[in-house]
């Protein structure tokens, strides 16, 4: 693994703290199941990533609480204030993006 500097450390973290801002007050708008059907990854999987780094550091975060760092919120509130309905096509793009992205570990 390829050592970092300090200053690229918190240049990293920097950018990752201004893409959750922008996930979570810039644009709720934008749809989990859209963000993994372009791109192979969501909020949760931002989530799955922080808590994943955080077990390899040995520090237990729960499923939920890494989450709330991605929303601002518990879930539950998320889906109410912002998530809306997917389509058939969205659930049918989705399987295909997840298998392709996420099942294959």
């Amino acid at each position: 693994m390829t050592e970092h500097t300090q200053q690229e450390i918190e240049l990293q973290a920097a950018a990752f703290r201004r893409l959750q801002k922008h996930l979570m007050e810039d644009r709720t708008d934008v749809q989990n199941i859209d963000m993994m059907n372009l791109t192979g990854f969501c909020r949760n999987c931002l989530s799955r990533w922080y808590q994943e780094a955080a077990a390899e550091s040995g520090v237990e975060i729960g499923k939920m609480e890494a989450r709330e760092l991605f929303y601002g919120m518990s879930m539950d509130d998320w889906k109410a204030n912002y998530q809306t309905d997917a389509t058939d096509g969205q659930q049918e793009a989705f399987k295909t993006a997840f298998e392709e992205n996420v099942g294959k570990k």
